[in-house]
C-alpha cells in the first residue's frame, strides 16, 4: 500500500480497553495541516497520542499503523520517531536553566558548544524570550514556561507535532497567543500537527479537520 511521501498518515488505528473500542481514526495529516481529535476525558484522545509517540500504556490495545513521510514508524523506537510533544504541563527540567533545557533537546550534530548556545538563544528569541537563556525555569510565568516548552520541541527538529491540550492551563489571553504561536511555527516548518482537546475554541482555532470522538468527521 502506497502513501504520500510527506505528512503523517494514521492508517486504520483503533484503540480498545478491556475489549471496548475507545476510538478509531484513519486520516492523512499533510504538512502545515492540523487534525483535531475532540472529546471528553476518558475518550481515548491522549491514548492515541501515546500510540503514535510510542509510549502506549500496556493496559490498552491498539491496531493500525502510523506513517511519517511514507515510512511506517509503528515499530520504531519512541526516541527515533521524531515526534514533537507538547503536554498540558511544560515539563521543564528544574535543575537546568531555560537555555539548558533547549540544549538538552538539541540534535547532537550541532557543534561546537558555542553554536549550540547560539541556536538556543535564537530559538528563545523566536518565541519572544530573548535574553532568557540563563534564567531559572522556576522564575517564569505559566505563559513563559509554555513558550520555553515550544522552543525546546522545535529545536529538536521534529517531523510532526503531537499536542495534548497544551493550552488548557493558560488564561484566555495567553491561551490565544500560545495557540497562534504554535500553529504559526508548525506552518512555517511545514509540520503536520495532531491536536487533542476537549475545548471547542482550541479546535476551531486550529483551522483544520475535527474528529469528534464517536461522531462523524467535520471539516472546519
Amino acid at each position: 500500500m502506497s502513501y504520500a511521501s510527506t505528512g503523517l498518515k494514521i492508517d486504520g488505528v483503533r484503540i480498545t480497553l478491556d475489549g471496548r473500542e475507545l476510538l478509531a481514526v484513519d486520516h492523512l495529516i499533510n504538512p502545515k495541516e492540523v487534525l483535531t481529535i475532540m472529546g471528553p476525558s476518558g475518550s481515548g484522545k491522549s491514548t492515541l497520542l501515546a500510540y503514535i509517540g510510542g509510549f502506549l500504556d500496556p493496559a490498552f490495545e491498539a491496531k493500525g499503523d502510523v506513517y511519517c513521510s511514507g515510512m511506517n514508524i509503528t515499530q520504531v523506537k519512541p526516541q527515533e520517531r521524531r515526534a514533537g510533544l507538547l503536554f498540558q504541563d511544560p515539563l521543564l527540567f528544574p535543575h537546568m536553566s531555560v537555555g539548558g533545557n533547549l540544549v538538552f533537546a538539541m540534535p547532537a550534530d550541532i557543534q561546537p558548544k558555542t553554536e549550540r548556545r547560539g541556536q538556543a538563544e535564537q530559538a528563545l528569541a523566536d518565541v519572544g524570550l530573548e535574553g532568557f537563556f540563563d534564567r531559572d525555569p522556576e522564575t517564569l510565568s505559566g505563559g513563559q514556561k509554555a513558550r520555553v516548552a515550544l522552543a525546546r520541541v522545535l529545536i529538536s527538529r521534529p517531523a510532526f507535532l503531537l499536542l495534548d491540550e497544551p493550552f488548557s492551563k493558560l488564561d484566555a489571553d495567553r491561551r490565544a497567543q500560545m495557540r497562534d504561536l504554535v500553529f504559526e511555527n508548525a506552518k512555517r516548518r511545514s509540520l503536520p500537527v495532531l491536536l487533542v482537546t476537549h475545548d471547542r475554541e482550541d479546535a476551531l482555532a486550529a483551522n483544520g479537520t475535527i474528529i469528534e470522538v464517536g461522531s462523524q468527521i467535520a471539516g472546519q
